[in-house]
Order: structure tokens, then sequence, then C-alpha cells
């Protein structure tokens, strides 16, 4: 068992299945099972995914002042993330509404209140830090300096950022410098892949870059052997909703990586847990076990 400290934003989340996007406007529209309301976000969900596979998980994010620490941890969930460390110190808990059709468009809307102006207390933090084997951020403002801590730590440190855009890249930069490994999202990629992923390895000199691609797969580079490598996408289940497929592809592949140091293997084991989690609604609910996910590499990957 591994032990992985995750900071960053955890939101009150609404996902509303659509048929196309963009919606075409009607008045009302009646659709059965179709709109599924939870706690999510990106840390949040790497916490969650993590705990699942067996780590000790210590989350530390914010909400607001009037939500209590255990919105966390909800009674339909099989999973229990210790609450000492969500403090309420925000105006609001952070809020998004999700959009999702059958081509597994996306359109989010996210409101995160005040947390850009909120500060972590870092004595919380600081006392687990020496225990960690790995932390995992996301680019919260208030995880700078967290982040700091764990550089000054020498703590191996793991960064998603979903929502890369080079025009927002001064306000990513000092996360960027101090990643280990990294995930990316091609969302708003409009250069070509590798190209993009030889630009931020010749520019911040990670260990390892994922770019997820969705129904593409991946692209992962790893210092080891010093390659780029893409992964086909796999099925082992019918979509029903790719909200959170990204935090559970990482999640998994920091949790493999972590114990094996193997790149390949970890995202191959990664993809697995990622395409498994798209059959169910909801960003925190639908992992593989280890058992599952041995099985599956075996039929795919003999």
């Amino acid at each position: 068992m591994s032990k992985f400290l995750v900071a960053g934003i955890l939101q009150r989340e609404t996902i509303i299945k659509v048929n196309e996007l963009p919606i075409k406007y009607q008045p009302v529209t009646d659709n059965l099972q179709s709109i599924h309301s939870s706690i999510g976000g990106d840390a949040y969900n790497e916490a969650i995914a993590l705990k699942w596979l067996g780590n000790s998980v210590d989350f530390f994010s914010l909400i607001g002042t009037d939500d209590p620490p255990s919105i966390i941890n909800p009674q339909s969930s099989d999973i229990h993330i210790d609450t000492d460390f969500i403090l309420p110190i925000a105006s609001d808990t952070p809020a998004a509404v999700i959009f999702c059709d059958k081509t597994r468009k996306q359109q989010i809307f996210e409101d995160i209140k005040d947390l850009r102006d909120c500060e972590y207390d870092l004595k919380p933090f600081l006392d687990e830090l020496p225990t960690a084997d790995m932390v995992v951020f996301s680019n919260a403002n208030f995880c700078r300096p967290l982040l700091q801590a764990a550089v000054n730590g020498g703590k191996k440190i793991a960064l998603n950022i979903r929502n890369f855009k080079h025009e927002t890249e001064c306000y990513n930069r000092f996360f960027l410098e101090n990643a280990d490994i990294l995930y990316l999202s091609d969302d708003n990629l409009d250069e070509d892949p590798y190209d993009f992923l030889k630009y931020m390895v010749s520019e911040y000199h990670p260990d390892v870059v994922i770019l997820g691609q969705g129904a593409d797969g991946v692209i992962i580079y790893s210092s080891k052997t010093d390659t780029y490598a893409h992964f086909n996408s796999v099925k082992t289940n019918e979509i029903v909703n790719t909200v959170g497929a990204g935090n559970a592809l990482f999640s998994c592949f920091l949790h493999y990586y972590n114990k094996t140091g193997d790149a390949s293997y970890s995202i191959k084991n990664a993809i697995l847990f990622a395409s498994y989690k798209i059959g169910f609604m909801g960003t925190s609910n639908g992992f593989m076990t280890e058992k599952q996910i041995e099985d599956w590499r075996e039929l795919i990957w003999k």
C-alpha cells in the first residue's frame, strides 16, 4: 500500500446527458435518468480512485462555510475519505454543471466561487508530508504553497492540468516546472499532439507526460526510455458518461507506476480502469478492482 497526498478542488457537480452538443433550444426537455448530482472535481475523483485501489489517501481541499466536511462521503459511496483536511473557509463550495452527449463531447460550466482568494492552512499538510510516497496536485491557486512544501520535502509530484492553454501557461508555469508526472488533456489542443508533448518535455523536463485523447486513447512520454508511445482506447463497458475518465486514468497510472516504475505496464492498466469507469453515471464511482484489471490486461495484451 502506498500513501498519497491529494490536493485540489472538490465541487458540487450536476451531470446532464443530452442527445447532442451544442444543445438545440426548446423550453422543456423531458428525459428520464438524464440528470445526476453528486460531489466531484478532479482532485476529489483522484482521491477516491486511489483509495479504491487500496492506497492510503489524505485529501486536502476547501469547501464553503455552510457545508460540513462530511459532504465528501455521501451515503451511496463505498469509499470513505478522512475529512480532517477538508477546511470550510470558502464563501461557498465550488459547483459545476456538465453537459455530455453520446459522442463523448462535453460542455462544462464551472463556478469556483472565491477559491482563488482562499489560503489553505499549511500546517496539517506539513504534518502529513513526511509520510507520503507521492503528492498529487491540481492547479488550484491554494495549492501553490503546498506544492512548494512538497518540492522542499523532496517528494515525487504528480500534476493534473485538464484544460491546458498556451495563453494561460504563465499561470501554470510554477506547477509545470515542479511536476515529475504530468497529465494533460487534448481538449483545447490545436497543434500536433507529438509536437505539443515534445515542447512540454523540452520546456519542463518531467519524468512522464500523459496526454489524454478521449476515444483516441493516450500518448505517453517516459524519460527512462526517452520515447513517445501511443496506446489506443479499449472497450470494457458501454459508454454511459465520460466525465471523470481522465481522473480515473491518471489515478490508476499513479497507483501502478508508484509500485512498479514501469510506464507502459501502468498506462495499459490505467486505460482499462478508465474504460470501465465510463460505463457509470457520476465521476466518483464505477471502478475496477485490481483483479479485474489483471484479467482484462491478460485478455487484451497477452
